[in-house]
């Protein structure tokens, strides 16, 4: 069995959902620079929720993402043996892949692929055909350092550049990724525009074609629209979701401004009225929601 598919986490019944905390995607759009302590301080908290993962930082160009340049030396102050939450970092090239599988505590890399060809080159200055590469590149560091590759499929519910979209063309970058050893997906719904129906007809169809992978959403919404997106993605039978508190965050090339990550609060919401655990420790929530208004 390769590291792609062990079990990340020891539950398995349909009535436990896995919730990535998603800090790194809530803050990088922020013009002032947060300061590494605040940081630090925040991600800690967010460390004693128990989530089963934590997407805290990128290794990126501080070119492209000035406010994630202190990323190693945010990791470097936090006491992550306390928890047993995941950290996942974003890379985007075979240096932020190799700069990452050098820290112990980072347990996935996370690269974004974009299935709009517009939006790849936009999003990453490369080609689709370049980004398959890449990950192929990635996966390979992955397994000689024991991560666990995750691939983002962007633009997976469709994009406004008039670049061609299906279903059917999502699973071919699938098959593709999963013949390069991906086995961990995230549909990522990049600038908002899925449906409840749109959410449940793709995500019922990607983990049909493919039981072997572990797939979860990456939901950008308005607040409005949130909660009959993630009844959608819940009948469908996601367990895996990517939030954040207070839901900020988003795609820059997001036209409406009121687009970004569903909130952590919403999700938590709809499960607490379907029943359905999460074995997150609320008084630690709470305390990570208070501290969220020193951070943005």
């Amino acid at each position: 069995m390769s590291i792609g598919l062990q079990p990340s986490s020891p539950h398995h019944d349909a009535k436990y959902v896995y919730i990535t905390e998603c800090p790194r995607d809530a803050m990088q759009g922020i013009h002032r620079f947060i300061p590494t302590a605040v940081k630090a301080a925040y991600l800690q908290l967010l460390l004693n929720v128990g989530f089963e993962r934590l997407d805290f930082g990128s290794f990126v160009s501080p070119k492209a993402i000035p406010q994630m340049q202190d990323t190693a030396a945010v990791l470097n102050r936090l006491d992550i043996k306390i928890s047993a939450t995941q950290l996942l970092a974003i890379v985007a090239n075979l240096r932020g892949s190799s700069e990452a599988v050098r820290h112990d505590g980072v347990t996935l890399l996370g690269f974004p692929f974009s299935v709009s060809e517009t939006f790849q080159l936009r999003n990453a200055n490369s080609s689709i055909a370049q980004a398959l590469d890449a990950i192929r590149q990635v996966v390979a560091i992955c397994r000689a350092h024991r991560k666990i590759p995750l691939v983002y499929l962007s633009m997976g519910f469709g994009n406004p550049y008039g670049d061609e979209w299906s279903p059917a063309i999502v699973a071919d970058y699938t098959e593709k990724l999963v013949a390069l050893g991906v086995t961990h997906f995230a549909l990522a719904d990049t600038v908002g525009s899925s449906t409840p129906d749109h959410i449940m007809s793709l995500y019922t169809y990607i983990n049909n074609a493919f039981p072997g992978i572990e797939l979860g959403l990456h939901l950008h919404s308005t607040p409005d629209a949130s909660r009959d997106k993630l009844h959608a993605a819940l009948d469908a039978g996601c367990m895996r979701f990517d939030t954040a508190l207070r839901g900020f965050g988003g795609c820059p090339m997001a036209e409406d401004k009121l687009t970004g990550n569903i909130a952590t609060e919403t999700l938590l919401e709809v499960l607490d009225e379907r029943g359905i655990d999460t074995g997150l420790d609320r008084d630690a929530w709470a305390e990570a929601m208070r501290y969220s208004s020193q951070v943005f």
